[in-house]
């Protein structure tokens, strides 16, 4: 797995290559790969970033992101809805495929939590 490098071993990375070492050179003489050095050039200048891009995390819940208040209001609406009803009105009213499990991730996400009741009361004689 890859280390992670400091932001101030990249800039002096960056400084030392702006100086006039080639980027081999520069990358020997801070013991990091010489891919690194040409990484890290080719990034900050095209587009003048010196810090590293964000790793991990979360990336794609941003298409889900976009349907909460469609959710919300159809949980509110029904609060017995299962989750592959709710897939399948997002399907047919929104033109939108989300697996059951990316449902359920988003409901978690959020906090919120459907718990069933049961549809008769309990016997007091019989365990149901």
């Amino acid at each position: 797995m890859a280390a992670y490098l400091s932001q101030d071993l990249r800039l002096r990375v960056i400084r030392a290559v702006e100086s006039g070492l080639s980027r081999n050179a520069a990358a020997k003489r801070f013991g990091i790969s010489a891919a690194s050095a040409v990484r890290w050039m080719q990034a900050y200048l095209s587009t003048g970033r010196t810090q590293a891009k964000p790793c991990g995390g979360d990336r794609r819940s941003g298409r889900i992101e976009t349907q909460a208040d469609f959710l919300r209001a159809a949980v509110y609406q029904t609060p017995d809805v299962t989750l592959a009803e709710l897939q399948q009105r997002l399907r047919s009213e929104r033109g939108e495929t989300f697996a059951i499990s990316t449902l359920h991730e988003f409901f978690r996400r959020h906090g919120i939590t459907l718990k069933k009741r049961r549809r008769t009361p309990v016997s007091r004689s019989v365990m149901t």
